[in-house]
């Protein structure tokens, strides 16, 4: 892995993909700056040793120009994380922005225009990322979270730059994460999987049957396996074609030492709403006109269990529908034990939107080993995909 430690860049120009797609308010204030952040490492290592930056990012989809997702709104939240102005350029590549990086001086920062205004971007057009890669002496990749797109500046521009391309601080941080997990686990290795639908995470189990001790299955997906095990689900999500699937995987665990773990009570409610009314039932006895939302005491207690014995956790996805604050309980409490389990030495990695919105919703994700930058990125990893963005560095 070609890293920035140990390399010399002073008095040279880094071409740096970030991916500051960051939330943006009605008065186009950044509400999130996590991504940010998340790049600055990167960014100092390069300026503490005298070389100057070219930021590249794209910001929403716009289809074509569209000043409401201009990356002009977010000059003065990067220049306040960096603290250091931090100069912006109308646009990402041709004459204007050619003039703009060449004039760059040591120690300086540029961010360029939202890539995503030109549909060659997404495209992976060849020759539009031979117009960015005029922008740099050596490419960076720290952009994570767009790493499983093959487009113009998170892949293709890689070719331009033979031996001078370079994982960032945030993205080698990334990749060592899932290695961690997936490679090099400390045993017993315990994955939770939550979320509405076990279609959307049928690779990520297949893959990870030959690599984890235990898993725990939260969410939506529980009722899908329920039902095909003869439980009455009532309203409960459910997808009805892949019943047989969740009957498959248990088979399949077994006979690789996996143990499955599935709640055994679950908060239920008649009608999806924060302010139905609540109970608890057994999670195969749910009644006609009643849900599923959370999961119930009794099964908390046994995932507290393998939470606690476990040296390294995986957490992708809720256990419940925690947006609701009544229904909340159980994700809440599963963040508090691996929580525990992590200040006892075991090592977590928390990826995914839902998981990731969740702790720090619950104001936990100091309290976790790493929680990662990206969501599509992260499940293809675990799927056990080439990432195009990786491969190019790797090239």
């Amino acid at each position: 892995m070609h890293t920035l430690t140990n390399n010399d860049f002073s008095g040279r120009k880094a071409l740096i993909r970030v991916d500051f797609n960051v939330p943006l308010d009605g008065n186009f204030q950044v509400t999130d700056s996590t991504r940010i952040l998340a790049a600055k490492e990167s960014i100092d290592y390069i300026l503490n040793q005298g070389g100057s930056c070219v930021l590249i990012s794209h910001l929403g989809r716009p289809k074509g120009k569209d000043a409401a997702l201009s990356l002009s709104h977010i000059v003065n939240k990067v220049s306040e994380i960096l603290g250091r102005s931090v100069l912006f350029c109308d646009d990402c590549v041709g004459p204007k922005a050619n003039a703009a990086a060449a004039e760059l001086n040591p120690g300086e920062v540029i961010l360029m225009e939202n890539l995503r205004y030109y549909p060659e971007e997404t495209a992976g057009d060849v020759d539009f990322a031979l117009g960015l890669s005029k922008l740099g002496d050596f490419y960076v990749n720290d952009a994570f979270g767009t790493a499983h797109r093959p487009h113009a500046s998170t892949t293709i521009v890689a070719q331009f730059f033979d031996e001078d391309k370079y994982f960032g601080k945030l993205l080698e941080k990334e990749v060592k994460a899932v290695q961690k997990v997936m490679e090099k686990g400390e045993k017993p290795v315990l994955a939770i999987l939550g979320g509405a639908k076990v279609s959307s995470k049928i690779t990520i189990i297949e893959n990870m049957l030959d690599k984890i001790d235990h898993l725990i299955i939260g969410g939506g997906m529980v009722y899908t396996f329920s039902k095909a095990m003869g439980g009455n689900i009532g309203q409960s999500i459910c997808e009805d074609d892949y019943t047989d699937f969740a009957l498959e995987l248990m088979d399949k665990a077994k006979t690789k030492n996996v143990k499955i773990h599935l709640p055994t009570d679950v908060i239920i409610a008649n009608d999806f709403s924060n302010n139905a009314n609540k109970k608890t039932c057994k999670v195969s006895e749910i009644p006609d006109d009643w849900q599923g939302l959370d999961a119930g005491p009794e099964t908390l207690k046994a995932f507290e269990q393998v939470v606690m014995n476990s040296k390294t956790i995986l957490w992708n996805g809720p256990l419940g529908v925690f947006e609701f604050e009544n229904f909340a309980t159980g994700t809440i409490a599963l963040g508090e034990y691996i929580s525990k389990s992590t200040a006892a030495g075991a090592y977590s990695l928390v990826g995914g939107g839902d998981s990731v919105a969740a702790v720090k919703q619950f104001g936990l994700q100091s309290k976790m080993s790493y929680i990662s930058t990206g969501g599509g990125a992260m499940l293809e990893s675990l799927e056990g995909k080439s990432l195009p963005g990786i491969a190019a560095l790797l090239a």
